[in-house]
């Protein structure tokens, strides 16, 4: 198990590569996180919904995704509460201290998913959330010490030495555990190092005499590794002199599935912006409104923040917008929860581009899917569908996809506003050509972000191999060396 001093450290990265290493030498590995929090979400291929890094670490493990990878899913949509998700199915809606009392019933799912796991695979390597040195969220703990300590499984502590301080974090953090957990640690991982190695050293000994326990790794800051994010936003852009279009989103309270967005970050030729709370929205080309898990209050915000004036000058003045999943819905005229499901009931006004009102249903859709997006006469589109709102409306007679025998989204009258349901739909290189080109990019270079996810995991494979005690974590896994 691979367990962080906190959010961030590289936990999602390194259960990645390592699932990547292993599948490398033939054995039959995945991932396995108990529980996530996040808004960035996966289709599996049984039909549930996961969080986003257990499927791209599935990948790397070169196996399908599946609902047990990820037995508990949290999905925020206010400081307090989240939909809670149990083996790939919504539950409800829970605040927080009434999802500290269901955690006994959860731990049940998480530990026959495990069950599951363990009876196919060779190796499971399983990815903990946040810090286990939380000391308030100890008691029928499922994600961190408490897992381990229920199965029985050696815990790896990865620390990221770009925040300072690292030393700090790994003895701090064995400090706040009990006898018992403090020897399931069985070695540290440093990430993000850059610098001279040498330096490092005098630190590194200390460590493991005062700790009695070896550094496995140090691994060093990978310049221009794009991965699927688990949930936080990289605003940090490339220099791009080559860019020809300029893209922007709001960065909404609420965002999810954002990486949507990473074939566009890696593409050379496009300039993509994040617009924060009380930054000035900058001229573009392509406004993108993306995914919400709290559709009606983001809409809310981008409302105070002076978005709907923007967007406004931005098509007057011959702009593109399109509006994926909750971004579709901010583009009807009404959009209604009438059963709560996204926070208080009600209803809310559109901003009115598309003539479609949606309503929030209890049932979640979710599904893979592949079709055809309607420009330039058709060219080939896959992705997936994970949303709660059905929508209606005479605008759906202009469809924006085509998946089989129905339709998906609309496309205005005018051809300058595009809206749909289907989330990754830049990732197909097609489909991500024909939509810069109606942006108004006159020549889009091919970009296959499937091939770029591929050589990225091999990359972080290459880097494991030559800077991880392998020996040290096959033994750990009890697999020959």
């Amino acid at each position: 198990m691979i367990q962080g001093t906190s959010s961030d450290a590289g936990k999602s990265t390194l259960v990645a590569g390592l699932c990547r290493v292993l599948h490398r030498r033939g054995v039959a590995v995945a991932p396995f996180k108990p529980q996530n929090m996040a808004l960035n979400s996966a289709v599996s291929a049984d039909g549930g919904e996961i969080g986003r890094a257990q499927a791209l670490q599935a990948q790397a493990a070169g196996i399908e995704a599946s609902s047990d990878m990820n037995p508990v899913l949290l999905k925020p949509h206010s400081d307090c509460g989240a939909q809670v998700i149990v083996q790939g199915r919504v539950l409800g809606n829970m605040d927080a201290l009434a999802y500290q009392q269901y955690k006994r019933i959860a731990r049940a799912a998480v530990l026959e998913s495990h069950a599951r796991l363990s009876a196919r695979y060779r190796a499971l390597i399983v990815e903990g959330a946040g810090s286990p040195a939380e000391i308030n969220l100890r008691e029928h703990d499922i994600a961190n010490m408490g897992f381990a300590e229920a199965v029985d499984c050696p815990v790896l502590l990865i620390a990221d030495i770009g925040r300072g301080g690292v030393f700090a974090q790994l003895v701090g953090t064995l400090a706040l555990l009990s006898d018992s957990e403090r020897a399931r640690v069985r070695g540290f991982v440093i990430n993000r190092f850059r610098g001279e190695r040498r330096l490092l050293e005098s630190g590194l000994q200390w460590l493991q005499q005062h700790t009695g326990k070896p550094v496995l790794g140090v691994l060093p800051y990978l310049h221009g590794l794009h991965l699927d994010a688990e949930d936080a936003i990289d605003r940090e852009q490339p220099a791009k002199p080559q860019a020809l279009l300029r893209v922007v989103l709001p960065a909404l309270p609420h965002i999810s599935n954002h990486n949507d967005f990473d074939a566009l970050r890696q593409h050379p030729q496009l300039r993509l912006r994040f617009v924060g709370p009380g930054e000035e929205p900058p001229a573009a080309d392509l406004v993108i409104l993306p995914g919400s898990k709290a559709v009606r209050s983001d809409l809310a915000w981008l409302r105070a923040q002076g978005w709907e004036d923007y967007l406004n000058t931005h098509l007057r003045y011959g702009g593109r917008l399109l509006g994926i999943c909750g971004g579709l819905q901010m583009l009807g005229r009404v959009i209604a929860d009438p059963l709560g499901l996204e926070g208080s009931a009600g209803t809310s006004e559109g901003f009115g581009w598309l003539d479609l009102h949606t309503t929030l249903a209890a049932d979640k859709q979710l599904r893979n899917v592949q079709g055809e997006l309607r420009l330039e006469g058709g060219v080939p589109v896959t992705g997936y569908e994970i949303h709660a709102g059905v929508s209606r409306g005479p605008a759906l007679a202009r469809p924006a996809i085509r998946l089989g025998e129905r339709e998906d989204g609309a496309i205005s009258a005018d051809g300058r506003v595009l809206g749909t349901y289907l989330h990754g739909l830049f990732d197909h290189p097609q489909a991500c050509a024909a939509l810069l080109r109606w942006a108004g990019l006159a020549r889009p270079q091919a970009l296959d972000r499937g091939a770029l996810r591929e050589a990225a995991l091999a990359r972080l494979a290459d880097c494991l191999e030559a800077e991880l005690d392998l020996r040290a974590i096959f033994a750990l896994l009890e697999l020959p060396a």
